[in-house]
């Protein structure tokens, strides 16, 4: 009874050790659970008096001694695979991983995982000293977990046997990482296909083969994507391998792959690896295809504009969907263009409508809301973006609107640091009389040159001072040059003077050349 006490207690000290240990492991919680659970009855059973036929208050004694031999073969795995971590902390990860997949099983049981099989013979032997015996016996640990956890009626836990069993048996992944001078076809990755599409170096293979290969070959291989496309399309490295199918893949297979997104083309948009293969399907699949897809997303168009990942989807809707199948994306933007345009990833999305848009009442719509606001877009860190958009990409008579509006505040708006950008786009691309209204607001009235010194003096407008420089026709260059010369000894006395002399020096010299002042 001793001796059984002593080895609960060891048992739950290997436990601790690997929990302690194994601090980025993040096990399901049905596993602690299990794992708990084992320690409770051991030390239930061990603590009742030292009496060992207590242990008739389990249902079978033997039982029981599954349950401690399975939860200490565990534990041990778990050691094994941190002892790799640690020893081999520079290699990628192999075998068919979960992150964050939807609508698709679980794959993994979310342990660290160092990238090279127990059945590598380069690494050091464990346990027995043979590493094949590590994966006949871990087989055999998961096939009693099954059982023990309650069969295989649960998909869950057949999946994580299923699963361990597989990532630990490509020896062949790590035969293609280590042995360069082979060359390998797609046709020698046969039955190992996911497992390359997983890893790094696998991954980049695939994506490279795909290019060039036959029909033959992208049909040898693709029956083991699909049944696990959408946990590839969220994978790390999986996701162009997926991507690489939509691009090179036959008709019949971009087809299969898009009836993969059916009913999960919203998740996938919003998740980092799967929305880019939305991207791709989109610029690929047929127009029905692309209709079906962005259905999905009816009723979280905002929520798509307003995330890191979705925004990019939708801008790829506006990109390479018919107006027609997406007016119900574009008419969502309605009387809330001026806040999307001031959204980090809003912004984006506006500028993606003014050029792809031709609709004339949609385009109506969207321009009046901005020229509403022009001067408060054009001082916001994100609304800048939009005018700029307009002022280089937009009709002239929407560039003149522009200019207009921002007339009467260009010296304040110079000194203003997102606006300052849009000063110089006004510069760059208006009209020379545009030009001019800007210049002439810039010198001022008198011959103080008020404006002119204050934005040589600001670390924004010095900038726009340097775009009025190169843009404007040489009549106002010869004046701007005259006035900005009586204030260079002024600028030396600033903290960025000597910065700022020195670019204007060097623009004076360039601007007498232009008009001829030097022989």
């Amino acid at each position: 009874a001793l001796r059984g006490r002593r080895d609960g207690q060891n048992l739950d000290t290997l436990g601790n050790q690997v929990g302690s240990e194994l601090n980025s492991a993040t096990l399901d919680p049905r596993i602690i659970q299990y794992l708990q659970q084992s320690s409770d009855y051991s030390m239930h059973g061990m603590n009742s008096s030292g009496d060992p036929f207590q242990m008739r208050n389990f249902s079978d004694a033997s039982q029981h001694g599954d349950r401690e031999a399975i939860r200490k073969a565990y534990l041990e795995t778990l050691l094994i695979q941190q002892k790799q971590q640690y020893e081999l902390p520079l290699l990628s990860k192999s075998g068919l991983l979960n992150h964050g997949s939807f609508g698709s099983q679980p794959y993994d049981l979310g342990m660290p995982h160092s990238g090279k099989q127990i059945a590598n013979s380069s690494l050091p032997s464990l346990g027995s000293g043979n590493p094949l015996f590590e994966n006949e016996r871990i087989s055999h640990i998961n096939s009693m977990m099954r059982s023990s956890m309650g069969g295989s009626g649960n998909s869950w836990h057949a999946d994580i046997g299923n699963n361990m069993e597989t990532r630990f048996a490509s020896s062949l992944l790590d035969e293609f990482k280590n042995n360069k001078a082979k060359p390998f076809e797609l046709s020698d990755i046969t039955d190992h296909v996911v497992q390359f599409s997983t890893d790094q170096y696998g991954s980049r293979f695939i994506q490279q083969k795909l290019e060039t290969a036959s029909v033959e070959e992208k049909t040898k291989i693709f029956p083991e994507i699909i049944p696990h496309a959408r946990a590839l399309m969220t994978d790390v490295f999986g996701n162009y391998v997926i991507q690489k199918f939509f691009e090179h893949g036959t008709d019949s297979q971009r087809k299969e792959l898009a009836n993969q997104l059916t009913g999960h083309v919203l998740p996938l948009s919003l998740q980092m690896y799967g929305c880019r293969v939305i991207q791709k399907a989109l610029e690929v699949v047929d127009v029905d295809q692309q209709s079906q897809m962005v259905s999905e997303l009816s009723g979280a168009i905002m929520k798509c504009v307003r995330d890191q990942n979705g925004n990019h989807v939708i801008q790829k809707c506006i990109e390479c969907v018919p107006q027609d199948r997406i007016q119900f994306i574009i008419s969502s933007f309605y009387g809330q263009v001026v806040a999307l345009s001031t959204h980090p990833y809003g912004c984006r999305v506006i500028q993606r409508v003014l050029e792809h848009c031709d609709d004339l009442n949609t385009q109506e719509i969207i321009m009046d809301e901005i020229m509403q606001s022009v001067c408060t877009l054009a001082q916001d860190q994100y609304g800048n973006y939009v005018i700029q958009h307009i002022l280089e990409y937009g009709k002239p008579h929407e560039r003149t609107i522009v200019i207009s509006k921002l007339a009467g505040q260009i010296v304040k708006m110079s000194q203003q640091k997102f606006a300052s950008n849009v000063i110089e786009k006004c510069l760059a691309f208006g009209s020379p009389e545009e030009r001019q209204i800007l210049v002439n607001e810039m010198l001022g009235t008198s011959d103080e040159n008020e404006p002119l010194q204050a934005m040589m003096k600001d670390p924004f407008g010095n900038y726009v001072v340097q775009k009025v420089l190169e843009t404007c026709d040489d009549q106002s260059l010869e004046l701007i040059l005259s006035r900005i010369k009586v204030h260079l000894n002024a600028l030396k006395r600033y903290t960025y003077g000597k910065h700022i002399v020195s670019r204007v020096e060097k623009l004076i010299t360039t601007g007498e050349r232009r008009i001829g002042l030097l022989a």
